[in-house]
């Protein structure tokens, strides 16, 4: 599995999105009641109370097998070295090209993010794909939704501690 495919969680990110599967897991049985009792109601194909029951039913099972692979794939507890390279897990701080101000961000899944201030990009992201590896100092570049190449710069590189 390479470094850009492994979800870095704090402990505490873990057990937050442990718990939250734990009960959607839970809801299951409360949900197929709600379509079994919505399929009594008559007709299906004007049955709206069914069909929005299924709607939410396929969302709940989409959120847990979404949160079952994170969470088998993950890498809990140890944070990334303090060696100032990009990688999952690390405040970035970074200047554009042509901007004179720096930006941080968080280079994480959105979910070890979800709670905190700081924005987060996935290492996947195009911005992701471009600073993983860097040193600080290093410029790269990635390509914008409009085809124009932008230049970034590494300023810093610091483990995330979730605080």
């Amino acid at each position: 599995m390479s470094d850009t495919k492994v979800t870095w969680l704090t402990q505490d990110a873990y057990n937050r999105l442990k718990h939250e599967l734990d009960e959607l897991i839970e809801q299951r049985p409360v949900i197929a009641a709600k379509i079994n009792d919505s399929r009594e109601e008559g007709d299906l194909k004007e049955n709206g109370g069914y069909h929005a029951a299924r709607e939410e039913q396929g969302q709940h099972e989409a959120r847990i097998r979404h949160l079952q692979e994170l969470l088998r794939a993950a890498k809990v507890g140890e944070a990334p070295a303090n060696d100032g390279i990009a990688e999952p897990g690390k405040i970035l701080t970074v200047r554009y090209e042509g901007d004179d101000e720096d930006e941080q961000f968080l280079l994480a899944t959105r979910e070890e993010g979800a709670q905190g201030e700081l924005d987060v990009y996935s290492p996947e992201s195009p911005l992701g794909k471009a600073l993983h590896g860097a040193k600080e100092g290093e410029t790269r570049e990635y390509a914008l939704p409009n085809g124009s190449l932008q230049k970034v710069t590494l300023v810093k590189a610091v483990p995330y501690t979730g605080n």
